[in-house]
């Protein structure tokens, strides 16, 4: 698959769009409580059960970051469409980000009825597509996939769109992803938090299987240094054969 980041931009406004669309008139539930000390006022809340109303974004982190509503889906619904845009556009602060992920799954959408949840798988490929093609994505391509994975409890598909794009901008982030993960991935630790950490080993295991067998030749292609490629070989190895490598890096854990 070549790079073609016209189409990718195209296909994330249409899954902004269809956001828009899918979750118009949403509300979170008439009985929905949240703390007025902690959280905010009686009258913040009440804008969370008038449809359609744009949250100031203070209001919008607050309500996307509450882990405790009694419906969380509900509330995730309301405010979908104003936080992708968020997302997208950056204006979500980026020590914010990592909490994203643990937000979508505390929302269960892929409970949801087919056509709301067929939308944000929709604008998650979408952006994450469109991350991958551009050289300065407003998250991180090694944030997002941490965001990605935990929203939809899967590796898989966002690795394989990665894989499948043969261009340098991918290339690029894949050199800084590794890079930012090879000291974890060294300690047979995956390199995010997550909220449910329950398959944290077995996504941790797929990842630095994907790195080993897909990332050196796509990283030699990019003069990348020699000492992360010997750092990617060495999580294909276990035990003493890790670290009685000549080239281990003497990482303490």
């Amino acid at each position: 698959m070549n790079l073609d980041d016209t189409s990718a931009r195209f296909r994330l406004d249409r899954a902004l769009d269809r956001l828009a669309v899918t979750f118009r008139g949403m509300t979170a539930r008439d009985d929905e409580a949240q703390c007025d000390c902690h959280w905010g006022s009686e009258e913040e809340l009440a804008q969370l059960k008038v449809p359609d109303v744009e949250l100031d974004p203070d209001l919008l982190h607050r309500t996307w970051t509450a882990p405790d509503w009694i419906d969380h889906g509900a509330v995730l619904r309301r405010i979908l469409p104003q936080f992708a845009r968020a997302l997208v556009s950056g204006t979500v602060p980026m020590f914010a980000v990592c909490e994203v992920g643990g937000s979508f799954a505390r929302g269960h959408w892929q409970q949801w009825p087919a056509h709301q949840s067929a939308a944000v798988w929709e604008f998650l490929h979408a952006w994450w597509a469109h991350s991958l093609t551009e050289p300065e994505p407003a998250v991180p391509v090694y944030e997002l996939l941490a965001l990605c994975t935990e929203a939809s409890a899967t590796l898989s598909p966002w690795l394989s769109t990665w894989e499948a794009l043969d261009h340098p901008v991918p290339d690029r982030h894949l050199a800084e992803a590794a890079a930012h993960w090879e000291y974890d991935l060294l300690g047979d630790e995956l390199p995010w938090n997550m909220w449910d950490n329950d398959n944290a080993d077995t996504l941790r295991t797929e990842l630095a299987a994907w790195l080993v067998r897909h990332a050196p030749a796509r990283l030699q292609a990019q003069d990348a240094p020699e000492e992360l490629l010997h750092r990617i070989r060495l999580m294909g190895l276990t035990g003493p054969a890790r670290w009685e490598d000549p080239h281990w890096p003497n990482h303490r854990y």
